[in-house]
């Protein structure tokens, strides 16, 4: 079964798929290694790892030059943040997640929040867009490629509830295949969008959002890291880099420092 097929049926299985996030070849590699039958980027965390913020701060050419490095890093399924296209034209868009999809990926994340993080995009306009992203992966041989529709309401509006299940309904009726929906938490909120969206649901960790189980329980089907374990990596590195400094000693680096790689 080849990869795009075999990543789409991880969505359709009872048991969630556990989705961690990556943000350069090495952490990849040890997600691989860990077990993980999948894994995805995290926009957050490849920007960081590069130095930069998030929100398109870095060009698509290092996010595609990444992306393809790490699909030929890891033998598993490799889905790709593209944030919000790294575009402002429909047609460079979908160029953009064809070029994913011919290195060798299975997906990507396609956010409807404008690039500066201020605003949403209007319903009809995001369609439009997914409509000729869908278009152009079907057209050149992707008909399998997973467009996960990320949906940012619980980010940017006070009631969400209603505009989140009213877009996951026009981006399915516009070629995605699941929809993501960060920043929600409240289980009552994540049932009513199962019960009313006909599609894979991926929610993502947050502080109190963290069993994968209770969640495969109330039917989300596909649960991401997000930021956090790529954010969990950097403060280990500030404290550790801070005692460096001060102490001017290197006792700190033996702490929980017994690395066990079994790299190719």
């Amino acid at each position: 079964m080849n990869k795009l097929i075999n990543f789409k049926k991880m969505h359709e299985d009872d048991k969630i798929l556990f989705l961690p996030n990556a943000w350069d070849l090495l952490s990849a590699l040890i997600l691989e290694q860990s077990g993980f039958k999948a894994i995805g980027t995290t926009s957050w965390g490849v920007a960081n790892a590069m130095g930069y913020a998030d929100g398109e701060k870095i060009t698509f050419e290092q996010l595609l030059t990444l992306s393809k490095q790490m699909v030929a890093t890891v033998s598993i399924p490799v889905t790709v943040d593209i944030e919000s296209g790294y575009s402002e034209d429909i047609n460079i868009i979908a160029d953009n997640a064809l070029k994913i999809a011919e290195i060798g990926a299975v997906g990507i994340n396609f956010e409807d929040c404008l690039k500066d993080g201020t605003a949403l995009v209007e319903v009809s306009q995001q369609c439009k867009i997914l409509e000729e992203i869908r278009n152009r992966l079907d057209n050149n041989g992707y008909s399998d490629f997973f467009i996960n529709a990320r949906i940012d309401t619980f980010f940017q509006l006070d009631d969400p509830l209603a505009e989140t299940i009213k877009r996951s309904k026009n981006y399915l009726d516009s070629g995605a295949n699941g929809i993501f929906v960060p920043g929600i938490n409240s289980t009552n909120d994540i049932k009513a969008v199962i019960e009313k969206v006909n599609a894979p649901l991926n929610v993502m960790s947050l502080p109190n959002l963290t069993d994968a189980k209770l969640l495969q329980e109330i039917g989300v089907k596909r649960f991401s890291t997000g930021p956090a374990f790529s954010n969990t990596v950097i403060n280990f590195i500030e404290q550790r880099s801070t005692e460096l400094f001060t102490n001017l000693n290197t006792e700190s680096l033996y702490k929980q420092c017994d690395v066990k790689t079994n790299f190719k």
